[in-house]
């Protein structure tokens, strides 16, 4: 039974739908507008939670053959096949992500509907299928699958997006490459083995850690921006500290640039963007 749940929790990639879920939360907290029940905020978080889901299973379904390139992968499910490939899954994974994009529609907006179908179709289909093994700017723009989150739980307040809202997607858009790079610096041979153009692989260890480093720096600046429309002193703490802290552990990756330091830039950015997540809610919460 425990070995099944694991095996259902890789294929969903549930630890990413949580992160997924809190950026919406997230989202929904920096927004002004009318303020949502306690229904409506769980609908959110479900139809966010599900196409997240829905999105990490197509990934691994459409991805089974890269998978079985790489050592890090080539124990997920629909590789080893103990999960089998065919229309029953397909089936599955459509269907959750057509009940969450209805359930949004129906409960709270259209555009929270759009938003949520918009996440997952750039994870599933314009990063995992179009992006991901030909361009370095792979997880770039497969990267606004979070920023869609955020747009959702915004659109949930008020369809007419707040610039907080707004700039807060943009800082989602710009965590995720520094935070991806880094694991694919750990990962560089695996990734240059199975032939995936991820920027380690295609610049060097060297010059990825410089560009990781410039995109974390634009990250913790512009994640001071909400402060200036409306954001109050507790986002502000988290944003602060969030960003100090990975802005510490990218320049330590310019220095000795290579996986042992690219392993903490990693861990560093799921850091920052918890922080920066909870102090939104908190802040959020306060402002209520």
């Amino acid at each position: 039974m425990v070995t099944a749940l694991r095996r259902i929790s890789n294929v969903f990639k549930l630890r990413i739908g949580v992160a997924i879920t809190l950026c919406a939360i997230a989202g929904m907290a920096a927004t002004p507008g009318t303020s949502l029940s306690p229904e409506e905020i769980a609908v959110l978080a479900f139809a966010v939670f599900l196409s997240s889901a829905s999105a990490g299973a197509f990934n691994q379904y459409a991805e089974r053959d890269l998978d079985a390139r790489m050592h890090r992968t080539r124990n997920r499910p629909f590789v080893t096949g103990v999960f089998k490939t065919g229309w029953a899954w397909l089936s599955c994974i459509v269907g959750i992500l057509v009940f969450s994009v209805a359930l949004a529609a129906w409960v709270l907006n259209a555009h929270v509907a759009l938003y949520v179908f918009l996440g997952a179709f750039f994870y599933g289909v314009v990063y995992t299928i179009w992006l991901k093994q030909r361009s370095v700017w792979n997880i770039v723009i497969g990267g606004l699958a979070g920023s869609f989150a955020v747009l959702a739980g915004a659109a949930a307040v008020t369809p007419h997006l707040a610039a907080s809202s707004i700039i807060l997607a943009l800082v989602l858009f710009l965590w995720t490459p520094p935070h991806f790079w880094s694991l694919a610096t750990v990962l560089r041979e695996d990734y240059a083995r199975a032939g995936v153009p991820m920027l380690p692989v295609v610049v060097g260890d060297a010059t990825a850690a410089w560009i990781i480093l410039a995109h974390t720096v634009a990250l913790a600046g512009f994640s001071l921006l909400p402060v200036f429309f409306g954001m109050g002193y507790v986002y502000l703490a988290g944003a602060v500290a969030g960003g100090s802290y990975f802005i510490i552990k990218s320049v330590e990756l310019v220095r000795e640039p290579g996986p042992k330091a690219a392993r903490a830039n990693f861990r560093a950015s799921f850091v920052q963007l918890g922080l920066l997540l909870v102090a939104a809610i908190i802040d959020g919460a306060l402002n209520f």
